[in-house]
């Protein structure tokens, strides 16, 4: 077909005549949200006449297309069945046959299995908006086992919608730890766990991204590095909250209070991972954790291919967050090798994002979480004025090579012992 010739508007009436809204933008009406996008499932049709409308198919191994003038996703009505370990297993089927309830039989939740046609009417076999109603995250079928991403989903759905505390059903989460306990839960890729793992970093409540996938066991094989943290102590004077993985937990809430930016929710859940690799005889203290977790932090990145500026932030906020607890006892000149070691001077924004990271750090902890803390702005004020000393002043003075940098360093001292 020739893409540039316009299709005739019969046969694309006929098609949207037979679309009916599938579910997320079901789902998100009903609880008064804005649809992100929406999908549409096309019944009683084949590729060939979804093609003469005009639609293009995207993909070899879904019959899933796009709209010629809209660019919505349509989707002809299809059934997967299980054929390979691995969430690309699957061999799909799509005839003018298959149903609509067959297609929403093979859908993660029943929340997610609900369709609207085209007089708003809803059609909810697996009664799904009870279960929206309730709060609930229930699979729709005994087939949820056979797609391990369905435990990310099930977890960001659960941060997504924190806020009106949905939770897993029994059945479900049984179902959840046979697929860890089986090791579907391997098969998973870095990319795909990223993909889920950013977009529950993005939601009102992350956490609870977190508190679902280790409540299966999911945690354990997926972040390692998060899951030991839980069941270490701290001390209580300076941590009411005593387990290093709760405390972690509240880090990430007091993020999401202060920004809305990944790389700084993501530094706030990778800060302490040295502490899980503290020996038990030194417990609760943990010295030269941020030594330990700059490792940790590397090796998770480096798995699942985390972004380098997320990367670069939890790793400044890895290795100095304890610097920024002792702004007001440490020397001017390791202040300075602080900002440079953060690279604030080519990178204040970074600095900033820095600043934000480590006062959820603060206010992370039982009690503490509506504290005013003086730090952040001692250190702005030491920034400011290290900042205000010019390489180009040294170099007038005569200073060269290696000269340059030494007094570089002395004079931001000097300015920063001033300042405070």
């Amino acid at each position: 077909m020739n893409p540039s010739k316009k299709p005739d508007s019969a046969p694309l009436s006929v098609i949207e005549n037979s679309r009916l809204l599938v579910g997320g933008a079901v789902r998100d009406q009903m609880l008064g949200l804005t649809p992100r996008e929406h999908d549409w499932v096309v019944t009683g049709k084949s590729i060939e006449e979804m093609e003469a409308a005009g639609f293009q198919q995207v993909g070899k191994d879904f019959p899933v297309f796009l709209h010629p003038e809209t660019h919505d996703e349509y989707a002809l009505a299809r059934t997967e069945r299980k054929s390979a370990p691995g969430y690309r297993g699957f061999t799909v089927h799509a005839d003018p046959s298959v149903t609509l309830e067959e297609d929403l039989l093979r859908r993660d939740l029943t929340i997610n299995a609900m369709a609207q046609d085209s007089d708003g009417a809803l059609i909810d076999p697996f009664h799904g908006e009870q279960d929206l109603q309730q709060g609930i995250l229930r699979h729709v079928s005994e087939a949820f086992v056979e797609d391990p991403v369905r435990i990310l989903r099930i977890a960001r759905f659960a941060a997504r919608f924190g806020r009106w505390g949905f939770r897993v059903a029994h059945d479900t989460h049984k179902l959840m730890r046979e697929m860890v306990k089986s090791g579907e839960v391997d098969a998973l890729v870095p990319e795909r766990v990223w993909q889920e793992t950013r977009k529950a970093l993005e939601s009102s409540n992350p956490e609870r991204y977190f508190e679902v996938l280790r409540e299966c066991g999911a945690l354990q094989r997926i972040f390692p590095e998060l899951d030991q943290l839980f069941g270490v102590p701290q001390p209580a004077h300076h941590h009411p909250e005593i387990d290093s993985g709760r405390h972690t937990l509240m880090v990430l809430q007091q993020a999401v209070k202060l920004s809305n930016k990944t790389a700084i929710r993501f530094a706030a859940l990778v800060h302490d991972l040295g502490k899980g690799t503290t020996p038990e005889s030194e417990w609760p203290k943990h010295h030269g954790h941020e030594q330990r977790g700059r490792k940790l932090v590397q090796q998770l990145c480096k798995r699942l291919r985390v972004p380098n500026d997320l990367r670069d932030l939890a790793l400044a906020v890895t290795q100095y967050h304890g610097h920024y607890h002792r702004a007001d006892e440490m020397r001017p000149d390791t202040i300075v090798k602080m900002f440079e070691g953060i690279d604030a001077f080519r990178r204040p924004e970074r600095f900033e994002d820095f600043l934000i990271t480590c006062e959820a750090d603060q206010r992370g902890r039982s009690g503490f979480e509506d504290e005013t803390f003086a730090q952040g702005g001692t250190l702005r004020t030491a920034f400011s004025a290290a900042q205000s000393v010019k390489s180009d002043e040294i170099i007038a003075d005569g200073f060269e090579g290696s000269a340059i940098r030494n007094e570089l360093q002395k004079r931001r001292a000097q300015a920063v012992k001033n300042s405070l």
